[in-house]
C-alpha cells in the first residue's frame, strides 16, 4: 500500500477514466474540498473503453491504479460507468481494505422514486448491458424505465465538439418516449453538457446525475477511514499515464476550465 502520502501530510484522490468523465465528479470534489489534492487519470491512448474487451478494460484501470498508487494517492475513485462495472471489484481485490474505492451507478433509484416515467441516458454499450438491465430491475421501482442509447454523445463530448453534441442531443431527444419525466444522464460525460440537454428537453423533464453523489460519497469514505485532508489543493493530469495538462477539449466545459487552472507537473 502506498505511503507517499502520508509523508507529506496530504490525501491525493486518483480519478480514473478513459476520457472527460471524470471532470463533473473532479469539479465536485474541488467544489466540496478544496483542499483535497487531486490525481487525474485519462487514456486518450485507449479511449473509449466501452467498446473494449472486459479483460482490457481491468488491466487498464488496475494499471492506472497502480501507477496512482505510487504517486501517493490514497483513495480511487472510478467516475466511469464502464470502469465500475468491469473493473471496480478487481481494484478493490487490489488495493486491500485500507484504501477506500468509489465507483460510479447511474441514479436510476432517485429519480425512479419521484418520477413516473424515466429514461436512461447512455451509450450504446451501456444500454444494450446486462448491467444496465439490472439496475433498471433492481432500483426502477413502480416507474416505468427505458434505456435510450445517446450514438455519438461521448465521443464529441471528448472532442469537445459542439455542433457533434447537439445533433446527438437532439436524436436522443427524439429518441426519448413522450411524456418522460425524468432522465437519468447514465454516462459520466454527459452531465458537461447539462445546458445543453436542458434546453432541448421540455421545461417540465428532470435531469438526474451521479456525479455529486459520487463526490459527497468519496468525501464520507474518507471520512469513515480517518484520512486528513491537509493538502494544498492541486491538480495532477497523466494522460495514458504522461504528465501534461487536460486535453484541449475539456476548456470547452466550465468543470474542465475550473480543473485546467489548477493543474501541475506530475512528480
Amino acid at each position: 500500500m502506498s505511503t507517499g502520502a502520508n509523508k507529506v501530510g496530504r490525501v491525493i484522490v486518483a480519478l480514473i477514466d478513459s476520457g472527460l468523465g471524470l471532470l463533473p465528479t473532479g469539479a465536485w470534489l474541488r467544489k466540496l474540498r478544496p483542499d483535497l489534492d487531486l490525481l487525474l487519470q485519462l487514456d486518450p491512448d485507449g479511449a473509449p473503453w466501452g467498446p473494449k474487451p472486459e479483460q482490457w478494460v481491468v488491466d487498464r484501470v488496475l494499471e492506472a491504479t497502480r501507477r496512482a498508487l505510487r504517486l501517493g494517492a490514497e483513495v480511487i475513485v472510478l467516475p466511469c460507468n464502464t470502469a465500475s462495472v468491469t473493473a471496480l471489484e478487481h481494484v478493490r481485490a487490489e488495493v486491500g481494505p485500507e484504501v477506500p474505492v468509489i465507483g460510479t451507478v447511474p441514479a436510476i433509484k432517485p429519480a425512479a422514486a419521484v418520477c413516473r416515467t424515466v429514461a436512461v441516458w447512455a451509450t450504446a454499450a451501456t444500454t444494450a448491458s446486462r448491467y444496465q438491465a439490472d439496475l433498471i430491475a433492481r432500483f426502477g421501482g413502480d416507474a416505468d424505465v427505458v434505456g435510450v442509447a445517446c450514438h455519438g454523445l461521448a465521443d464529441a463530448i471528448d472532442r469537445g465538439d459542439l455542433p457533434a453534441i447537439e445533433e446527438a442531443i437532439e436524436k436522443a431527444v427524439a429518441q426519448t418516449p413522450r411524456g418522460t419525466e425524468g432522465i437519468v444522464l447514465g454516462c459520466t460525460h454527459y452531465p458537461l453538457v447539462t445546458d445543453s440537454i436542458i434546453a432541448a428537453l421540455p421545461d417540465d423533464v428532470r435531469l438526474f446525475d451521479s456525479a455529486e453523489a459520487v463526490a459527497a460519497q468519496t468525501l464520507r469514505r474518507m471520512d469513515a477511514v480517518g484520512r486528513p485532508t491537509t493538502g494544498s489543493g492541486t491538480v495532477t493530469v497523466l494522460n495514458s499515464g504522461r504528465p501534461g495538462p487536460l486535453p484541449p477539449a475539456a476548456a470547452t466545459f466550465e468543470s474542465g476550465r475550473i480543473l485546467g487552472a489548477l493543474t501541475s507537473p506530475a512528480h
